[in-house]
C-alpha cells in the first residue's frame, strides 16, 4: 500500500528534536518502498481500498445457455441471482516508538535510525505474516493470529480450501479445492491438480474457465527443488525416457517466506489462477486507512513519541480461483 500519512504535533519544530523529523521521516518512507517491492502480496491477492467499515463481496449466477429459437423466434428470457457473499471488515492496527532526549544529546544518530527502521519492519512485516496465515489457514475455518481469531471461510461458508464447496443454485453436488497428494508433490500430482481447476463449474454447473498459472510455495527447500523442477525442466525430471515435459515455461513460481514451512508436517504447494481470482475477487485485501505515522512529545518522559496506526483486513470470497495440494492434507485423492 503505498503512501504514508504523517502527522507532526505543534513545538516539535522548536525542540530539540526538530532537526530529527525530516531524517526519520525519510527512513520510514524509503523502508516502506524497499520492502513493497519485495512484498508477495499484491502477487497474491486482491488488493482493494474502502471508505467504509467493511465491504461486501458477491458474485451473480450465470445466464442459460442460448437456444435454438427457429426464423424469427421470440428471445427467451433466462435469469440470475446473487451468489454466495462475503462481508470483509478492515481491522485497527497499531505500533510504535519513541526517541529519548538523551538519544539526540548524546547524537546517538544510528540508534535513532535502528528504531525508525524496526518500526517501518514491523508495519510490513505484520502485513506479509497476516497475510500468509491467513491463506495458509484457509485449510480450515479459523486461523489464530498473534492471539485472535480470524475467519478463513469463503462466501459458500465452507473454508477456503474444502472439499466441501456447494452451489446456492443446486447447480452441483460438492466441488473440491484441497487435495491429498498420498505419495508427496510428483508432475502427476501437479497436473491431476491442474485438470481439477479447470473443470471447476460455477454455481449452475456450467464450466469455468480457470487456467491456473501461478504456483505459491513456501520457502522449503524439498518442494522448492522439485517444483522448480517439474515447472522448468524440458523433460519430465521423474522419468529417464526423455518424456517431454508439457508444464515447462507455463508457470509463475511464487516462494513466499512467511507461509509456513509443512502443512500437516508435510510441504504443500497451491496453484492460483491470477486473472481468474483479479476478475472475481477471489481473495479480497482491502485497505481502509494507510500507515499514518504521527511524531509528539510525550510531556511524561520528555521522549520523541512516533505512533503507526493502520486499517485494513483480508478474507476470502471466490475460492474458484485457487487450490492447494499435500501429503499431509485432507481433501480429494489425487
Amino acid at each position: 500500500m503505498a503512501g504514508i500519512i504523517f502527522s507532526e504535533g505543534s513545538g516539535l519544530n522548536d525542540s530539540l528534536f526538530g532537526k530529527s523529523q525530516e531524517p526519520i521521516k525519510h527512513v520510514i518512507t524509503c523502508g516502506m518502498e524497499e520492502f513493497e517491492r519485495e512484498s508477495q502480496l499484491e502477487k497474491v491477492y486482491n488488493m482493494d481500498t474502502s471508505d467504509r467499515y467493511a465491504e461486501k463481496y458477491t458474485s451473480e449466477t450465470s445466464l442459460a445457455d442460448f437456444q435454438d429459437v427457429g426464423e424469427n423466434g421470440a428471445v427467451p428470457v433466462s435469469g440470475f441471482q446473487e451468489g454466495y457473499s462475503k462481508v470483509i471488515e478492515a481491522m485497527t492496527w497499531k505500533n510504535g516508538f519513541s526517541v529519548s532526549k538523551e538519544m539526540l544529546e548524546d547524537a546517538q544518530y544510528g540508534k535513532v535510525k535502528s528504531k525508525a527502521q524496526n518500526f517501518v519492519q514491523s508495519y510490513n512485516r505484520t502485513r506479509e505474516k497476516f497475510g500468509a496465515a491467513m491463506l495458509a489457514g484457509g485449510i480450515g475455518k479459523k486461523v489464530m493470529f498473534a492471539g485472535k481469531a480470524y475467519d478463513t471461510t469463503s462466501a459458500d461458508g465452507a473454508a477456503l480450501f474444502s472439499a466441501e464447496h456447494t452451489s446456492i443454485t443446486g447447480g452441483y453436488g460438492k466441488q473440491s479445492n484441497i487435495f491429498t497428494a498420498t505419495n508427496g508433490f510428483s508432475v502427476a500430482a501437479m497436473d491431476r491438480v491442474e485438470e481439477a481447476m479447470q473443470s471447476v463449474c460455477d454455481d449452475d454447473g456450467n464450466l469455468l474457465s480457470v487456467m491456473p498459472d501461478t504456483i505459491i510455495i513456501p520457502n522449503n527447500a524439498l518442494i522448492k527443488r522439485a517444483v522448480i523442477a517439474a515447472c522448468d525442466s524440458e523433460y519430465d525430471p521423474e522419468s529417464d525416457k526423455n518424456a517431454v515435459n508439457f508444464q515447462c515455461g507455463l508457470w509463475n513460481i511464487i516462494v513466499w517466506k512467511y507461509l509456513p514451512k509443512t502443512l500437516g508436517g508435510e510441504p504443500y504447494f497451491m496453484m492460483m489462477d491470477r486473472k481468474f481470482c483479479k476478475n472475481n475477487y477471489g481473495l479480497p485485501w482491502v485497505d481502509r486507512v494507510k500507515l499514518t505515522v504521527e511524531s509528539f512529545i510525550d510531556h511524561n518522559t520528555d521522549a520523541n513519541s512516533w505512533s503507526g496506526r493502520a486499517r485494513f483486513g483480508v478474507g476470502f470470497n471466490n475460492w474458484r480461483g485457487v487450490a492447494i495440494c499435500g501429503k499431509g492434507l485432507t481433501g480429494t485423492t489425487v
